[in-house]
């Protein structure tokens, strides 16, 4: 039996927290294993290229920073920030197209390695459906392995706000749906993959959280993170271990 020893994390939260070598472990021998999105799978924040798009980039930056360490419930920062940028579906598409997220480099050989050994990965995202999706195609992982933020829009395509019923739009969204997909598909073991505080929190439920800081380093989580890698090369050779 792994021993676990449970942290006070912030206000009302438990952290699990496994020594490095039981993290490796249940790592290796995970059943399924959920990533983040922004600053993890991809190099950039989605919300913030969005912003920058739209023309409102520094206002939004100082907020994402804000609600990544934890200083403001995610649901407030979300619904301020998209207050701000107040983008149309046209503006969306064009963000895509014309500047498509950038993949972070190892993560199509670990994301292609957990599926060779029938591992399954999930996206577990803050940002938003229709740029996760983008992500998700390129690594083959299916649609319905995305849980994000879903955007609203009028007729007309101006925005008309996102859907509030999602889990992911609030704090604890991320620990909600890994105890969904437990439930849904028996998985004993899941591992939560990401750089910020929404990431760290979610486990428990999660088996265990690697921490990572290969976009940017969030001080909060690398000093609770009993294992931070700052490449998923790291990750990787691990799984080879076996």
């Amino acid at each position: 039996m792994l021993e676990l020893l449970l942290v006070p994390f912030r206000r009302c939260h438990y952290h699990i927290m496994t020594t490095l070598s039981q993290t490796k472990e249940l790592f290796r021998r995970a059943d399924a294993v959920c990533f983040d999105v922004d600053s993890t799978v991809i190099k950039e924040e989605g919300i913030d290229e969005l912003a920058k798009f739209c023309g409102v980039g520094d206002a939004v930056t100082e907020m994402t920073r804000k609600a990544m360490g934890g200083s403001m419930t995610f649901k407030t920062a979300l619904t301020e920030r998209l207050s701000i940028i107040r983008c149309s579906r046209e503006q969306v598409n064009k963000l895509i197209t014309d500047h498509p997220p950038q993949l972070t480099p190892g993560i199509r050989e670990l994301v292609d390695r957990l599926h060779q050994r029938n591992i399954k990965v999930f996206l577990i995202s803050g940002g938003f459906r229709c740029i996760v999706e983008h992500v998700a195609t390129q690594l083959n992982i299916p649609l319905h392995h995305i849980y994000a933020n879903r955007l609203k829009f009028y007729f007309n395509g101006e925005y008309a706000g996102f859907d509030e019923s999602q889990p992911t739009a609030e704090s604890g969204g991320k620990g909600k749906v890994i105890s969904m997909l437990k439930e849904q598909y028996g998985f004993k073991t899941v591992v939560m993959i990401g750089d910020g505080a929404t990431d760290l929190e979610a486990c428990p439920p999660a088996s265990a959280f690697i921490g990572f800081g290969g976009n940017v380093v969030r001080q909060q989580v690398k000093e609770r993170s009993s294992w931070y890698v700052t490449s998923f090369g790291e990750l990787l050779k691990e799984l080879e271990k076996i």
